[in-house]
């Protein structure tokens, strides 16, 4: 199942453009898309902010953001090396959260057995704040957590 927000259900409802407010360390986010482009500004006030938006507008905040020269990123004051262990177990943290919301958890739910892939996703760490790899395997992983 290619996951992406041009697909069609549950496909697109797990694509991280998609409305699924949660709560990260005390922050509202509305979307994945939107703390996962939080990541790329010091800022704590603007990554805030930019956990409010969703889709494409979330997107395009993050996308003039050079984070990938130094390979860091930021969350609530702290610094995360972007091939670290502590990024990894922030990604988790945040896909825990995001877990929690209903309709994501029924959408996840509605892909049954389906083998995960993400065709517009990149491979390399060193050009995207999350890879292909690492979003599919939180989905099959809390799926998992679904039927446990």
């Amino acid at each position: 199942m290619n996951i992406g927000s041009k697909q069609g259900y549950p496909a697109s409802a797990l694509s991280n453009f998609a409305p699924h407010p949660f709560t990260m360390d005390g922050v509202e986010c509305n979307s994945m898309e939107g703390f996962l482009q939080s990541l790329k500004f010091k800022n704590t006030e603007m990554q805030k902010h930019v956990c409010t938006l969703t889709g494409k507008v979330a997107k395009f905040k993050g996308k003039g953001k050079k984070w990938w020269r130094d390979q860091k990123l930021y969350w609530l004051g702290q610094i995360f090396e972007r091939e670290s262990k502590e990024y990894q177990e922030l990604l988790d943290r945040a896909y825990l959260a995001l877990f929690e919301n209903t309709s994501f958890k029924k959408a996840l739910k509605a892909t049954g057995s389906a083998t995960f892939s993400h065709s517009i996703g990149k491979n390399n760490p060193k050009q995207t704040v999350l890879t292909e790899q690492e979003f599919c395997s939180r989905l099959r992983k809390l799926r998992e957590l679904i039927y446990d």
